[in-house]
Parts: structure tokens; sequence; C-alpha cells
């Protein structure tokens, strides 16, 4: 095994010990450094700094243990392994405790020594790798607050740089969870307009009947239970940015007046006379191809047009996999503090594991499944079995078979809307987005057959 890269420091008070272990130490390629004693054991941790300690237990002045809780001071990570020929059970516990790597008793069972030592160079290494990932994390960890160093992301960068520069306005597209509401905020805290408000409506959440008083407010007594007068999304965002969530989800007899605000510059409520000037920055997202939706009818092209001055792809997860362990780094510090866990590190399998999933809910996915991971880590390592099932044993992709000899066209269209949705974590804008769908549409199936 190649271990040349780690020192060893051994602290016994028998001469004879300490030279066996020296050789056997050495054979396996480790660096070696001796200590008579446990308060020289101390002073040689200062001075040559080595990687993990093998020391004795019972020896004059300082005691293995005291050296063990000295040593945990200093640098509670550095590995300490424990030997002595006066064991017993409690002071197993107390060592363990105390944070002792391992507990071995003498005569050694040196077959066992180098299986620990194994181990624990395994762990010396993973914990040196997640280090790495920390540093990159505090050098330069994206842009804002994103996550990420892929060729992608630096793309996605250099494009929100330039549009935070301008006032124009912009469409920004991408799968569910991958941060478009994230990059309009970035955009809008990085503009002239950053003191002002950061107004999000989403389209896909709101009710046909309510979206139009959602987006341009209305009078009392305008409609039935107009109760009191109501601001809409483009005054309340006067002087800042407004953010139009899924955009080719809002009803079609809305769009044409909401391209008539956005020309003149000025909005009337429902119900009122007088029309109000604005000064609003509008951004629009949708988890849809635009010009598919200009397609299919979902979006007016008029309106398309008048917001899509720059196109801002935001990438799937899929689609920038050597992000992912930063990513998975960055969630694990924000939760570890969130939820104050021990969790520090993941373990190698973990981040492969996590590198090969496909991510159909993209960044929203990952943070959710490591946060789960943090709560679930009782030590300073996330485990492979403190990821959920789904991500441990993914199921085999298949592809729907939806056209069966004597089915009809509705039989197939609904097992393809359904087998889509398992697909995508039950996600309706991701199916319908695969589907080339709108929301509305897949309501209404799922409604029709008797399903929320």
């Amino acid at each position: 095994m190649k271990t040349a890269a780690l020192k060893v420091l051994v602290v016994d008070d028998e001469e004879t010990m300490r030279q066996v272990l020296e050789m056997r130490l050495q054979s396996w390629g480790f660096q070696v450094c001796l200590a008579a004693d446990g308060a020289q054991g101390s002073r040689c941790a200062e001075q040559e700094h080595p990687d993990l300690v093998i020391s004795d237990v019972v020896m004059p002045e300082l005691s293995g243990l005291d050296l063990l809780r000295g040593l945990k001071k200093g640098d509670p990570s550095r590995p300490v392994i424990l030997i002595t020929a006066q064991g017993s059970v409690d002071m197993a516990v107390e060592a363990m405790k105390q944070g002792a790597q391992d507990f071995l008793t003498k005569p050694l069972d040196y077959a066992k020594l180098r299986a620990v030592l194994e181990a624990t160079q395994r762990e010396i290494a993973q914990r040196r790798e997640s280090r790495k990932l920390e540093s990159r994390l505090e050098a330069a960890p994206g842009f804002g607050p994103f996550v990420g160093t892929s060729r992608r992301m630096r793309e996605v960068y250099e494009l929100l740089e330039s549009l935070a520069t301008s006032d124009t306005s912009a469409i920004i597209t991408g799968e569910s969870g991958t941060g478009k509401e994230l990059a309009a905020a970035t955009i809008h805290e990085r503009s002239r307009r950053a003191s002002g408000p950061f107004i999000a409506v989403n389209a896909a959440a709101i009710p046909a009947t309510l979206m139009e008083s959602e987006i341009f407010g209305h009078e009392k007594g305008a409609f039935t239970g107009a109760m009191n007068v109501r601001a809409g999304c483009f005054e309340m965002a006067h002087g800042g940015t407004l953010f139009l969530d899924e955009i080719a989800e809002m009803p079609l007899e809305l769009q044409p007046k909401l391209l008539r605000v956005l020309e003149g510059g000025r909005v009337r409520r429902l119900g009122g006379r007088q029309e109000f000037a604005f000064d609003a920055r509008v951004l629009a997202a949708t988890n849809r191809d635009p010009r598919e939706a200009v397609r299919s009818g979902a979006l007016r092209e008029d309106l398309y047009y008048r917001l899509n001055v720059f196109t801002v792809p935001l990438p799937a997860l899929r689609e920038r996999q050597a992000d992912i362990p930063l990513l998975a780094h960055h969630f694990l510090r924000e939760f570890a503090a969130k939820h104050r866990s021990a969790a520090e590190s993941l373990r190698p399998e973990v981040l492969e594991r996590l590198q090969t999933y496909p991510w159909p809910g993209n960044v929203r996915e990952l943070r959710n499944v490591m946060e789960r991971a943090v709560i679930l880590a009782k030590g300073e390592w996330v485990e492979m079995s403190h990821l959920p099932p789904y991500i441990l044993h993914p199921p085999k992709h298949q592809e729907p078979k939806v056209v069966q000899p004597g089915r009809t066209a509705a039989e197939s269209e609904k097992e393809l809307i359904l087998k889509t949705l398992e697909q995508t974590g039950n996600n309706k804008a991701e199916t319908a987005r695969r589907l080339g769908l709108d929301v509305k549409t897949i309501r209404n199936k799922l409604k029709s057959y008797g399903l929320s």
C-alpha cells in the first residue's frame, strides 16, 4: 500500500516496543518518529506534526489518556491509536469516549494493527480530499449565491454579470430546481436597482381567476370579495425588479394585457380608472423551451419577443456533474450549522453515488438530500446509509410502453402522463416540460383521472 506520505509518532516507555514498532511501520512504508514518554510525545507532536499517533497508555508523568486529551485539543482530527498490556473494558470505553481511533492490547496482533492503520490511512486521505473541497469553496465557490466552477456555469455567470450592468428584459430557462429565481435575484442584487424591491410571481402557482388581480392589483369592490384596495405586482416592484416565473403557464387571455403594460410602462388596477406609471425591470422564466411554447400556442409570440432580449439557459445538474462535490460540501456546511450537526465530510462512495445519480429535481433535490443526510449523520461522516433509498437503489429507466394494440388513445395518454409523473417524482412542471404540455393541462388531466 502507498503509505510513504504518512508520518507516525510512536510513544512508549518500553524501548524494545518502540524498536519493534519502528521496524514494522517502516517495512509497511510509513515514516516513523519515536518518543519515550507522554511528555516527550507531546513535544514531538508539536514539532513533527505526525499524521497519526500510536501511544502506550500506562507511562510515567503523562499517561496515554492524558496525551490523547492534549493531542485532541491541538488537532481534533488527528487519529490516535492506544495500546496497553493492562487493558480493561472500562479503559477501552474511556479511550473511545476521549476520541481514540482504536484501542489495542499487548501483545499486539500486528495483522490487526496493520488493518487498523490501512483504514486510518483511508480516512486521512478522505479528510484531505474534504479539505481540498473546503479550500475550493473558500477560494472560488462560484458567483454570488451560485456554487460551481464548471464551464457551463462559468458561461452562466458571464451572462448574469452582463445582465446586471444593463436594465434590459430577459428570459431565464431551465428545468425545475436549476435556480431560475436565484438567477433573477442575483441579477437584481448586482444591478443599480439593488436597493429597490424584488417581487417574484409564479404564474403556475396562482389560480387563473386570481392572476389578473395579482399582476395588476384591484380597487375596492372591483369583484366579489375585493374588500380593500390592493396594489399589483408592477406597483410593488416600482424602482426594483419584477420576476415572472413560469411565464408560459400564464393564461393566454391575460398575456396581451401584460404586453400592453410592458410596452406602455403604465398599469391600471382592476375596477380602476386611473393609470399608474411604474419603473420596474421585468425578468421572466420558464422550465419549457420558450420557442416551443410559442409554437404550441402556450406563449404569445409578441410577448416572447418583448421579454426575450436576452436568454439565460441554466444547465441541469446532470449536465454539470463536476460541480456536485462542491455543491454537496456547500450544503453539508449549511445544514451542519443549521442543525448543529458534527457532520464534516462525505465518504468517497457517497460522492460517487451523488455524481452518478441523474437528479431529475436538480440542485433543489440535491439540497434536500443533503439536509436529510446531515440530520441522520451522528458522527462526522455522511455515510451511504444516510442517503434516501431511491438514491441508493435507483429504478432502472424504462421507456413507458404506451402504444399497445387494442388500447384507446386516451388510455395511452393517461399511462404516458402517469409514467412521466412517476419518473419526475410527481413534479407536474417537469412532467409538462418533458411532454411538451402546459401545467394547466396536466392538472386538468389528473383531475379527470380522479387524482390530485
